[in-house]
């Protein structure tokens, strides 16, 4: 098969693999003389300064020996097959990059032969990149579940980020949908890769501990191929972080590639809005100090998909509001819809030296239109804003969006779509016209 045949088949099977990132590396100490990891520098995606960068994104084989029944891969479809060799890969890199089509590479792999087989050949692949190419730039690189630790540490020290996909929120899911995979064995390169870190930040620097995934690791799960909720898989989520340091967890809505009747439907669209909410939702646990309790609760463990889960949040604890910005403390303030933590900055810095009005409010960066609804400023709100939490609700969809969810409250088959009383809702919005703006 030449090599064009096997990037078109391989590049493909690459493209349901989502967790890809900035790399996080300004800098690094590794040997080489081409590559850059300077700023955020890898990946098909916006880094945190707007950049948009880019990575060669290939799988090493799709010739897999497991059967999940999710994947595009498994043994039992009858899909082309292609495997690359460990130099076809690292010329293919050093081509485009010399090109600046790519900044980087991604790395994946079916599972050939055995676990450790075929981290030997990434080995081989990223052996070649360092230290015959002497290849410098970012390299992410999947880890194999089940490989022998010295494999994976191997591997932590030639790449720049490293990635155990847990595949499927819960393990009960996995044994059913993945039944060659350990659920174990998912978890414990995570560990070893957290242990290797710590054992190596107790000594002092060198270029080999600063060598050590110094990206950091990351993990994707499936969402909507198992039955388990929002709240489930947020709260296994905030696990990941706490116990394995992880830097991101990615969430990849599941696409129905295979005839299976394990899985849902195959005219099943793809729940692009549920897997929008949750990067909403990591990021509220990431940089908004929320807890997966506080997002999502036992009574309404779904997501609203019309509503963002920081807004949903404020209606069902609308108590807690308004909120004084002239007084409120940092964290208080990251709770406001509307409000990011460099506009909370930017209050706690203003109210300093005057005191603030909503008219101020835009100026350090809060977008009104959502803050309106839960803030005051010493004391005064908005004018011509009705202190009910469905109201707030009905102003802050749009119409379209509230037709259609009293549409589906009346079909009474979309749980996750309700929030509040419909008919009460119709009561509320008749009395607009009665309040100026």
């Amino acid at each position: 098969m030449d090599l064009s045949r096997k990037i078109e088949i391989l590049a493909e099977s690459a493209k349901y693999d989502v967790s890809c990132s900035s790399s996080g590396v300004t800098n690094n100490t590794r040997n080489g003389t081409v590559g850059s990891t300077a700023s955020a520098g890898i990946c098909h995606t916006f880094t945190s300064d707007g950049r948009c960068v880019s990575l060669l994104k290939l799988l090493f084989t799709n010739a897999c020996i497991f059967d999940c029944h999710y994947c595009i891969n498994r043994k039992s479809n009858a899909i082309p097959r292609a495997t690359f060799t460990p130099r076809e890969i690292a010329d293919l890199t050093m081509d485009f990059y010399m090109r600046n089509y790519i900044e980087g590479l991604f790395l994946s792999s079916a599972i050939i032969k055995n676990v450790d087989y075929t981290s030997e050949l990434l080995i081989k692949t990223l052996r070649i990149l360092r230290y015959e190419k002497g290849f410098k730039g970012y390299i992410h690189v999947k880890a194999i579940p089940g490989a022998d630790e010295k494999l994976i540490e191997e591997l932590g020290f030639l790449a720049d980020r490293m990635s155990v996909n847990v595949e499927l929120p819960s393990r009960e899911s996995l044994k059913l949908l993945a039944p060659d995979k350990d659920p174990f064995a998912l978890y414990k390169p995570m560990k070893q890769i957290t242990h290797k870190k710590k054992e190596l930040s107790q000594f002092p620097a060198t270029q080999q501990n600063n060598s050590f995934v110094p990206a950091g690791q990351s993990t994707q799960m499936i969402i909507g191929a198992s039955p388990e909720n929002d709240r489930s898989i947020v709260t296994i989520a905030e696990n990941l972080y706490q116990k394995y340091d992880l830097k991101r967890v990615y969430y990849s809505a599941y696409i129905p590639v295979n005839q299976d009747s394990l899985l849902p439907a195959i005219t099943t669209d793809p729940p692009l809005l549920r897997e929008h909410r949750l990067y909403q939702a990591d990021w509220l646990m990431r940089f908004y100090r929320f807890s997966a309790a506080e997002i999502l609760s036992e009574d309404k463990p779904n997501f609203n998909l019309y509503l963002d889960p920081k807004a949903n949040w404020a209606v069902q604890n609308y108590d807690q509001f308004p909120v004084d910005i002239q007084s409120a403390s940092y964290d208080q303030l990251l709770r406001i819809p509307g409000i990011g933590p460099k506009s909370a900055l930017n209050i706690i810095k203003a109210r300093k030296y005057y005191q603030l009005h909503l008219t101020d409010l835009k100026k350090l960066g809060v977008v009104v239109k959502r803050a309106q609804y839960f803030v005051s400023c010493n004391g005064v709100c908005q004018s011509g804003l009705i202190n009910d939490p469905e109201w707030v609700i009905s102003s802050l969809i749009s119409s379209r969006q509230y037709e259609t969810l009293k549409k589906a409250n009346s079909q009474s088959h979309h749980e996750q779509l309700a929030l509040f009383d419909v008919e009460r809702f119709e009561t509320i919005k008749n009395k607009e016209s009665k309040y100026a703006y």
